[in-house]
């Protein structure tokens, strides 16, 4: 999708017909997350005292598996350009036993905004880092000539080197437009390269073991001074290598760090999968008190709290947070009412049927149809699906959900493998290039499989 850059223009009908083109149906969920995005943007344009005062509609998605929940958030974040992150509420523990803690998920989010942000500056400075990089290749390719300074005379002139002459600056040139022309590509250059080996940090701890470890390293690493190695490489990689090295000396950042912070706190969003495992249904003891405790973990987070991080102090009041969920067996209600309260807006998934399936087979603009075409296309192979194949594979998919488990639009995933196997197996040798996929051919491969319950357990 093409990130629309004018924040202005997301108003809701506009998001919405952007998701359309990548998620079938579920319009209910579409619309909400819309107006979610939108209130961000309304929120930038309030008067400072007011604005503070502005929280997140937080949202839960309740549906099955495989409906859309996670493509509505990711694809709302790729449009906004916001920094995003999902998380499994499963794989989070109270405060005190052994398992990743609720923080890690801010401190995992700024760190990917900075990676964005950097790499965003980094498009800003490529072309003047490409050019100081050609210089330096140069510099290795066709050294400088050297002073001659007489034995025993002193000079206090600051020149390491002399003026370059015309047949040194001539012969430079050439040189350039070689490399320029890739007549140079299967040369090998030495370079001194950054020698990222580091000792092992051991680190006893049963709260955020990892990110303590990861901040151990980047502490030693700035105590430290870098070690290099020298590497010989061919000149495509050593010009690549060199401009990163110029890239990072010409970005600040200082300014990066401030501008990631900044998007996470006012953009951020964050996607809390399978939070009804973490509803306790009852009190007691054993896993259900360490549901609760989880839940009470996260909500100093989702109200609003600040986390300490190795790029500093971040907010989290204003971070979207959109929680998401089947809630078969339980519900939205079995929460804490207090993290109840902070999710305001509820919203169902519809399941898929044959029609739905149909269509996110066909019409997305990465639908699984033009996916597998396009894989095919690279080996020569014209394959074509039939429209009584793509309601044949349909089909498949919904008897297949009904009998065994319902997991959605992935099951469309594992039936187009089993279909198209043998092809993508005999591509490179097929002698004919042209692949109908017609009804009968669904049938003569899936139907054994599909009618087959037990068999279609282990293979769909």
């Amino acid at each position: 999708m093409t990130e629309i850059e004018d924040y202005g223009n997301l108003i809701p009908r506009r998001i919405v017909e952007e998701l359309d083109k990548y998620i079938v149906g579920q319009k209910e969920a579409k619309r909400m997350v819309a107006i979610a995005l939108r209130n961000r943007w309304r929120r930038q344009r309030l008067p400072e005292e007011l604005k503070d005062e502005v929280l997140p509609k937080n949202i839960i998605m309740m549906g099955p598996t495989g409906v859309g929940k996670t493509e509505i958030s990711r694809r709302l974040a790729k449009l906004s350009g916001a920094p995003f992150i999902k998380v499994e509420a499963s794989k989070f523990t109270e405060v005190g036993y052994v398992g990743r803690d609720v923080e890690s998920m801010i401190r995992d989010l700024v760190e990917l905004s900075v990676n964005m942000v950097k790499a965003q500056h980094n498009v800003t400075v490529q072309e003047k880092a490409s050019k100081l990089a050609e210089d330096r290749l140069l510099d290795l390719l066709l050294p400088p000539p050297a002073r001659n300074t007489p034995t025993g005379v002193y000079s206090d002139s600051k020149e390491t080197t002399p003026p370059p002459t015309d047949s040194y600056e001539k012969s430079r040139e050439k040189l350039r437009q070689q490399l320029k022309d890739g007549k140079l590509d299967k040369r090998m250059v030495e370079l001194d390269v950054p020698d990222k080996s580091t000792p092992p940090i051991g680190v006893i701890s049963n709260i955020g073991m990892e990110d303590l470890e990861m901040n151990l390293r980047d502490m030693l690493g700035n105590m430290m001074p870098g070690k290099k190695k020298k590497r010989r490489v061919k000149i495509p990689e050593a010009l690549a290598l060199l401009n990163q090295e110029e890239a990072a000396k010409l970005i600040d950042m200082d300014e990066v760090v401030h501008d990631a912070v900044k998007r996470v706190e006012n953009s951020g969003i964050v996607f809390l999968d399978e939070v009804d495992k973490i509803a306790s249904r009852e009190k007691g003891q054993g896993p259900d008190v360490s549901r609760e405790g989880v839940q009470r973990d996260l909500l100093p987070i989702v109200e609003g709290s600040t986390i300490n991080t190795k790029y500093g102090m971040v907010k989290t009041d204003h971070i979207l947070f959109i929680a998401a969920g089947a809630f078969h067996t339980a519900k939205p209600s079995d929460l804490i009412p207090e993290l109840q309260g902070r999710f305001p807006i509820r919203v169902e998934l519809n399941s898929l049927g044959k029609e739905e399936f149909i269509r996110i087979l066909t019409e997305p603009k990465n639908s699984l149809k033009k996916q597998y075409v396009g894989l095919l296309n690279t080996e020569g192979v014209d394959l074509i699906f039939t429209d009584d194949a793509i309601e044949a594979i349909a089909e498949t998919a919904v008897q297949v959900n009904e009998r065994d488990e319902n997991i959605g639009a992935r099951r469309l995933f594992t039936i187009l493998e089993r279909l198209l196997d043998k092809v993508s197996f005999d591509a490179p040798e097929l002698e004919n290039k042209k692949v109908v996929v017609d009804a009968k051919y669904v049938e003569d491969r899936m139907d054994k499989v599909a009618q087959d319950s037990d068999l279609s357990r282990y293979i769909l």
